[in-house]
């Protein structure tokens, strides 16, 4: 029998292309999402997964849940054997996070003390989780390493993360039988080869490059480009942005490291290239053969000029490093959202 995972979060961008791989491994996901970063598709299954099983020709078992529902949880785990958690589910934009911390808090924070309290109930001790680089704050240094300091986070968002990853280490360190890896991630783009799942935000995106996606298909007028007087190639802000398939692979990676009893690890997943925002518009303008326009706007509050990794370490003891350049990202965007105009809802699931 194919080893169990359960995925939290599973509906998502993030959670949706890891499903796939893991899938692709010999897994078998069993996911849970809200819908809080999903879109609803027939049946009442996300749409991303909806057409995951379309793709790869099978079923995947899905839950409609949020982790604040405790008895729906312990649930879940008395009707499964779950071999590992790979935890991605919780709320992630920095600037609503800034507004509304409480709910941030609440919700990512509670979620996962939920979590690990029903893992250690039912025996379930090894755990993938979804971190961010962001815990590293503005960086004292560059290229990031994993022993940059963190918790100096700027945002709520970030310091969910950062309290999250220690709460994990704090069980791991009290229960000897526990492994966990935390993926601190850079920036995931692109989208599945095919361009049958990708990023779909609800609403104004959050992220550079759905943004400028949204505006190559003439969603969207112009893309704001907030500060050029930042200290860098040409004065735009920089970041390790990295094929959100590549990053699915590090946490199948990861999962093959907790079978050596690793107890804690920690590991940046990301390129360790930094582009900055208008090579970024350039890169797609080629990948869409559009122009998009831009227009420079004030820098925004909590915004840093430079971030990018150094993922030697994933390399070294995972075996893992990203392999698909910045064309590739730009090409399998544009693909998603060319066949995609409208996202996942009113578009063709082929």
């Amino acid at each position: 029998m194919a080893e169990k995972v359960l995925v939290t979060g599973g509906g998502g961008y993030i959670g949706s292309h890891c499903v796939v791989e893991l899938i692709e491994a010999g897994f078998c996901p069993v996911v849970i999402d809200n819908f809080s970063n999903a879109v609803r598709g027939e049946g009442d299954v996300p749409e991303s997964l909806r057409r995951v099983e379309k793709v790869l020709n099978t079923s995947i078992e899905f839950h409609e849940l949020d982790l604040l529902d405790r008895p729906g949880l312990e649930k879940i785990f008395q009707k499964h054997t779950f071999s590992a958690v790979m935890h991605f589910a919780g709320l992630k934009a920095v600037g609503e996070s800034v507004e509304q911390p409480l709910k941030y808090y609440r919700v990512n924070l509670t979620g996962t003390i939920n979590l690990l309290e029903v893992m250690q109930a039912h025996g379930v001790h090894n755990l993938v989780f979804s971190s961010s680089a962001t815990v590293y704050g503005d960086p004292q240094r560059l290229p990031i390493d994993e022993q940059h300091p963190v918790g100096g986070c700027t945002n709520a968002y970030g310091k969910t993360k950062y309290f999250i990853e220690e709460m994990i280490m704090d069980q791991c360190s009290a229960e000897k039988d526990w492994n966990a890896v935390l993926l601190r991630y850079f920036n995931p783009i692109g989208a599945h080869s095919t361009g049958v799942i990708g990023e779909d935000p609800q609403g104004i995106p959050n992220n550079l490059l759905p943004y400028v996606a949204q505006v190559a298909i003439g969603r969207r007028k112009h893309l704001n480009v907030f500060g050029n007087d930042y200290n860098t190639v040409d004065g735009t802000g920089v970041r390790d942005y990295i094929h959100v398939v590549d990053l699915a692979k590090g946490h199948i990676a990861a999962l093959k490291k907790l079978k050596d009893n690793c107890g804690c690890k920690v590991y940046n997943l990301g390129t360790g290239t930094g582009y900055s925002v208008l090579q970024m518009v350039k890169a797609m303008e080629k990948a869409s053969g559009r122009q998009i326009p831009y227009q420079i706007a004030p820098r925004r509050g909590g915004d840093i000029a430079s971030c990018y990794a150094d993922p030697g370490l994933a390399e070294k003891e995972l075996g893992w490093k990203a392999d698909f350049d910045l064309e590739r990202m730009c090409e399998d965007l544009w693909r998603w959202q060319s066949k995609n105009p409208s996202g996942f809802l009113n578009s063709p699931a082929s």
